[in-house]
């Protein structure tokens, strides 16, 4: 095989038969092209799917509160419903069993400043745990603790834009931020994968804020993630449970929808889940189809080169070329064409994902691109592929006697 006149001859005929070469180049390249751009915007839509639902935790409930919109035992239309700490208190030892982790939110927009250097800011008031249910990456410092909750100290963690904007030629750790007039020590700065947004806000305990900001127990929302280990079916049914629980617990009716709102991601979950897995599906049976086409493509061609060629075996022979050599000449000239195509086919796939992946933002594709190791694969298959479609009719042709194969027309 790695014999110098041997591979001087497979390079020459190829180039002899420029043609011939291009168009089982094309059939093999088209395929792969294809191949590469499907798969490329099915991974786009799964990274689309993806970052909806990077900034929370999968397993994460929202209990939100609101007006009633029907009277209920003796109570009107219009009613506010307020939750307060001993709501709080109430569905984390109702529930223990089935919460991981549980917080509370109360939501302020404060102006800060440090040093001359000021903007408005969105500001949580939390409890420890939120960091699990926002997933919260801890850069500098830490995080608010129960010991900040007791003693309603005054304390934030800021995200890293935070601290880029107020903290020009200084770090934030352990410097103090005036917050809406109230002098808070920085603990902690952290990042946030939901982007800018997310690293733009601030968070303090949520005791200091219901002292300060108030003077009351009040809660904005109840937050809490159910235990992993229960199924999809279980996560629902918990959710609904809660639901039950509180109307009853406030004197709500059952069908009204607006008082008291939970939302469980485990219904987004699922139905992300389960359009992955379908468009996945489609995009495999229509990438698979794209390289079945390829295959059959490559076979036709090589049949028909080695029957061009059978003149050409029948001199070989009467030379006395072996059936072997024969063979083998014709599976590398296969395989080293196909190889070729193949690559130019996924550089060409991956400058075109390149080149309108922006664009496709719109769209809702985002950052689509294949991996190297798939794009590779279906080359190797096709390779394979256009290596036996040549050998079995150039095995064929390789034992036909010179004189028969110098007859053919």
């Amino acid at each position: 095989m790695f014999d110098i006149d041997l591979w001087r001859e497979i390079f020459q005929s190829i180039n002899k038969n420029r043609t011939r070469s291009l168009l089982s180049g094309f059939t093999v390249a088209f395929a792969i092209l294809l191949f590469t751009i499907l798969f490329g915007i099915a991974n786009g839509l799964q990274n689309t799917f993806a970052e909806a639902f990077v900034d929370d935790a999968n397993n994460a409930i929202f209990i939100n509160s609101g007006r009633t919109t029907k009277a209920h035992k003796g109570n009107q239309v219009g009613r506010q419903i307020q939750f307060k700490n001993e709501d709080f208190d109430y569905v984390k030892d109702e529930f223990d069993e089935k919460i991981e982790f549980i917080t509370a939110r109360i939501y302020k927009n404060f102006q800060a400043s440090f040093r001359g250097e000021q903007n408005v800011y969105d500001v949580r008031a939390v409890h420890p745990d939120h960091q699990f249910l926002e997933k919260t990456k801890i850069k500098e410092g830490r995080y608010i603790n129960q010991n900040d909750l007791n003693n309603k100290t005054k304390v934030v963690v800021i995200g890293r834009l935070v601290e880029d904007d107020l903290f020009l030629k200084t770090t934030a750790l352990g410097k103090y931020l005036n917050l809406g007039g109230i002098q808070f020590k920085v603990v902690g700065i952290f990042t946030d994968d939901g982007g800018d947004n997310e690293e733009r806000k601030i968070y303090i305990p949520v005791s200091t804020a219901q002292y300060l900001y108030g003077n009351n127990d009040y809660l904005d929302q109840i937050n809490l993630t159910y235990n992993p280990e229960l199924n999809y079916d279980q996560a629902l049914a918990f959710s609904t449970l809660i639901t039950k629980k509180l109307k009853n617990r406030f004197s709500v009716a059952r069908s009204d929808q607006r008082a008291i709102r939970v939302r469980n991601m485990a219904e987004g979950t699922k139905a992300v889940s389960q359009m992955t897995v379908g468009l996945t599906f489609i995009i495999l049976v229509i990438g698979f189809g794209t390289l079945i086409a390829g295959i059959v493509g490559i076979s036709n061609i090589m049949i028909f080169i080695v029957k061009e060629r059978t003149k050409e075996i029948g001199i070989r022979k009467a030379l006395g070329a072996s059936p072997k050599s024969i063979v083998s000449i014709i599976l590398i000239e296969s395989i080293i064409i196909t190889a070729i195509a193949g690559y130019v086919g996924l550089l060409i796939g991956v400058g075109v994902l390149e080149l309108v992946g922006p664009s496709l933002k719109e769209y809702f594709i985002k950052d689509p691109g294949v991996g190297n190791g798939l794009v590779i694969g279906a080359t190797l298959t096709l390779i394979i592929a256009g290596a036996i479609a040549g050998y079995i009719p150039a095995k064929k042709a390789s034992q036909i006697k010179p004189i028969i194969a110098l007859r053919n027309d």
